[in-house]
């Protein structure tokens, strides 16, 4: 499953410090994907993949003094319009518009 990853920094340069000297430190199972950061370097909008929810904790915890995350979980653009094809969606959306 893929996640997006919202990072406040709270420190960019002991961020970037840190990640030159320990790299990323995430667990087995949790795969990076790519990233992009605001021009004002205060977040990053990380795209993450796992199937175990639960190593976003022991990942997190090497980096919360420095920074918060958001982690929602997302799809393609694809995924979400082949879930928007089901009837029952179809029939829910009909309703709300008329």
């Amino acid at each position: 499953m893929l996640y997006m990853v919202i990072e406040k920094f709270l420190d960019a340069n002991e961020i970037y410090r840190r990640f030159d000297e320990k790299g990323r430190m995430m667990p087995d199972g949790l795969k990076y994907v790519s990233s992009w950061i605001d021009e004002d370097l205060d977040r990053c909008f990380q795209l993450m993949e796992t199937d175990d929810f639960s190593l976003f904790a022991e990942w997190t915890k090497n980096w919360d003094d420095i920074m918060t995350c958001e982690i929602i979980p997302v799809m393609t653009s694809a995924e979400a319009r082949q879930k928007s094809d089901r009837s029952d969606v179809i029939k829910t959306v009909s309703r709300v518009m008329e």
